[in-house]
């Protein structure tokens, strides 16, 4: 718990935390990622230190790096847009469909375990990975964008998964542009746009699923909520 943590430990955590923000706010601005990927590994192992039981720890992981990575969407958005390089209607058409993936992925927290946070994580950090690792090109799909239908699934998709996995969907929103030819620099604005409604609902989503939890968590921990 709180009280058995070192000073030692604690100056470690908040540099690492530090580092975190730092490789967040770098990762927001050139590639219109909230940052989430690094963020929630670092908070894992914070809140360990911390002693938060192991039953929330990933729910909380994920609420927190939502939460956090609001501010740097929403500044890495306000500076794409000034350049024009946001793609037009995109944000538009995935943004409602986005927020509802989004409130399901918090209502699912509400109850489900934490192995399915971690298996979310794993399971879309290695399906981006390998699309930017290795597909290149090769993974496209056409020279424009698809119709209402399909993007309504991909905005909910997007917003969903995003929600799982702690992150602005960013990263998710960034593959789907570029499978249709959409050049990465739009890709990356665009992306930046929608992470905005994804982490504001995310952020309050994940406090109204957490409350029933608050009283399994140390007090040091609750200053990240």
């Amino acid at each position: 718990m709180f009280f058995d943590v070192g000073l030692s430990e604690i100056l470690w955590l908040a540099l690492t935390i530090v580092i975190g923000g730092v490789v967040t706010g770098v990762l927001a601005g050139l590639f219109g990622i909230g940052g989430g990927a690094v963020i929630v590994p670092v908070l894992y192992e914070v809140f360990r230190v911390l002693g938060v039981p192991e039953e929330v720890r990933m729910q909380l992981c994920v609420g927190t790096s939502i939460a956090i990575i609001v501010p740097t969407t929403i500044r890495s958005y306000l500076t794409h847009r000034a350049k024009g390089l946001v793609v037009p209607g995109v944000i538009r058409l995935w943004a409602l469909p986005a927020i509802i993936g989004v409130a399901c992925g918090a209502a699912i927290a509400a109850f489900a375990p934490a192995a399915v946070f971690k298996l979310a994580f794993v399971v879309i950090a290695g399906f981006i990975a390998a699309k930017f690792l290795f597909a290149g090109d090769r993974w496209n799909l056409g020279t424009d964008l698809p119709g209402a239908v399909p993007m309504t699934f991909y905005g909910f998709a997007i917003g969903l998964a995003g929600s799982l996995m702690g992150v602005s969907g960013g990263s998710l929103s960034n593959i789907v542009l570029t499978l249709y030819g959409k050049p990465i620099h739009n890709a990356v604005a665009t992306s930046s746009g929608l992470g905005v409604p994804i982490t504001i609902v995310g952020a309050l989503g994940y406090m109204l699923a957490g409350l029933p939890h608050h009283a399994e968590l140390p007090p040091l921990s609750l200053g990240f909520v």
